[in-house]
């Protein structure tokens, strides 16, 4: 079952400010070899990351860029909850989780939102890879989603409290994610 409409072959460009108007970044999706590539700009932390996600919409690449050509950070996952370096090395600390989240960007929320198959009303609860870009530190932690109606969400972080809801598009794509970010429409 599929929330929402399947993104065109010619993919997708979406950038977001944060609450205040300032930018905040965007996203560049573009479908090759079987799957999506997303090129995420985290403007506020001055880092890029390139995700590769399944036809289906499960991370199976990840790539932190800050200030070198190559990569600080490459993880990638079997798809069933197991990660690695690219070098080979296993981070167990990620075991179990399939998705990633970054603060800085709602993309990585709109990944859980198109993929999840929700009915209006239910919850699904996750564990999340966080990454920090300015230390690399990785941490996995659980957030309940919830679906409130056809495109409002609710992400509850259930390791400290709090809470957000985000409107999201006819594809999943977070609008507005309340207080944080809102999609810039200005182009």
């Amino acid at each position: 079952m599929a929330n929402y409409r399947a993104l065109p072959a010619s993919g997708r460009r979406v950038r977001w400010t944060t609450w205040d108007g300032t930018p905040a970044g965007g996203v560049s999706l573009r479908w090759e070899n079987e799957g999506w590539t997303a090129e995420v700009a985290l403007l506020a932390d001055v880092a890029t990351v390139v995700l590769r996600l399944s036809a289906r919409w499960h991370v199976q690449q990840m790539l932190l860029f800050r200030d070198m050509a190559e990569p600080d950070l490459w993880l990638a996952t079997d798809g069933h909850g197991r990660w690695g370096e690219m070098n080979g090395a296993h981070r167990t600390e990620m075991d179990g989780c399939i998705d990633i989240d970054f603060a800085g960007t709602p993309f990585t929320n709109s990944i859980i939102t198109h993929r999840l198959p929700l009915h209006v009303g239910d919850s699904a609860d996750l564990q999340v890879v966080c990454i920090d870009v300015e230390t690399l530190a990785v941490e996995t932690r659980p957030v309940r989603y919830t679906r409130d109606t056809e495109s409002v969400w609710t992400y509850t972080s259930l390791a400290g409290g709090g809470q957000r809801t985000a409107t999201v598009d006819e594809f999943g794509f977070v609008v507005d994610e309340d207080g944080t970010f809102r999609r810039d429409t200005s182009t």
